[in-house]
């Protein structure tokens, strides 16, 4: 969509609305969705999460650089910073608040806890009856020793806490499993889907917005794990209405309104939803298929606030 068409979205809306990027760093891709933006008619500001106070004797209750006590129109979330468990627990907590404002926040805090949380994810993506490789969730190492020789294959050692495929590990034999202490005390296993074809691995990550397949990309590589970060190719995907249904179930059973799902086709050639990420990066993404992701983003965002700032809007449930 041209930029004047996405500016008509702020300018149904009224005044330009004020829109919080919520981001771990000011990097390239914090900066092309701040001038996406723009682009589209809203007064945008980049700010960490850790930077935003609780503030009880505020009128809003939060304190946000460069708003004061008053709230935005809507956040857009890139990234959050990483922390302790009490840092991030208390920035999620600054999302729920937004979200019981009435601010649109977008991912919401609820769909960034289960995309966060792999066990979470694969509990709603079962939950909701999609194709996703049996995954289990245990504490234990004799827990996870049982569980690979139930399985006799294969299966995928991942952390419940992780992105860019860092930290995966396939396990086959008893050796491969690590002590409780490098998996922090969780082990995440997941069957191994995948098959190989002509020497190379290869999966498809589909990129979701407002409910709607957008973009999608094949990630081939030499080796089993596909991310792009790890050294994997991204090329352009083929139609698969299949795939991209699959994708948009995945990303409303986690309720995410801008997410990459990631699917694969299992040796039978089932499709198979592996994960869902409610952050996802898009430079890949974009030079596979010559989209403007962030100007995707930032039209969908607008439409969203526009769309719940008419009076007959219905209020969204988890806005409180």
């Amino acid at each position: 969509m041209p930029p004047s068409a996405d500016r008509s979205l702020a300018d149904a809306a009224g005044l330009a609305p004020r829109i919080l990027l919520v981001t771990a760093a000011l990097d390239r891709h914090a900066r092309e969705m701040l001038a996406s933006l723009r682009a589209a008619g809203a007064l945008p500001k980049a700010v960490k999460l850790s930077e935003i106070a609780h503030d009880s004797g505020s009128a809003s209750g939060l304190r946000i650089p460069g708003f004061g006590e008053d709230l935005p129109d809507a956040v857009c979330v890139r990234t959050m910073d990483g922390g302790s468990f009490e840092q991030v627990t208390r920035r999620l907590g600054i999302l729920h608040a937004l979200g019981r404002r009435g601010v649109l926040v977008s991912n919401n805090a609820p769909s960034i806890e289960l995309c966060v949380d792999k066990s979470a994810t694969s509990y709603r993506l079962a939950e909701a009856g999609l194709p996703s490789p049996r995954s289990f969730v245990v504490e234990t190492r004799e827990a996870a020793l049982a569980i690979l020789a139930a399985e006799g294959g294969p299966l995928v050692l991942k952390p419940l806490f992780g992105a860019q495929g860092k930290g995966l590990l396939l396990v086959r034999e008893p050796d491969d499993l690590p002590d409780e202490a490098t998996v922090a005390g969780v082990y995440y296993l997941q069957r191994f889907a995948g098959r190989l074809s002509e020497g190379t691995y290869s999966d498809m990550r589909i990129l979701v917005s407002a409910g709607r397949a957008v973009a999608g990309m094949v990630r081939r590589s030499t080796g089993w794990i596909t991310n792009i970060k790890q050294g994997a190719e991204g090329l352009p995907m083929p139609q698969d209405p299949e795939l991209e249904r699959l994708a948009e179930r995945a990303a409303a059973a986690v309720g995410a309104d801008f997410c990459g799902v990631d699917l694969l086709r299992d040796p039978s050639g089932a499709a198979q939803v592996i994960e869902v990420n409610s952050m996802p990066a898009w430079t890949g993404l974009a030079a596979a298929t010559g989209l403007d992701i962030p100007a995707i983003r930032a039209r969908d965002l607008l439409a969203a606030l526009a769309a719940r700032r008419r009076p007959d809007a219905p209020r969204l449930a988890w806005a409180g």
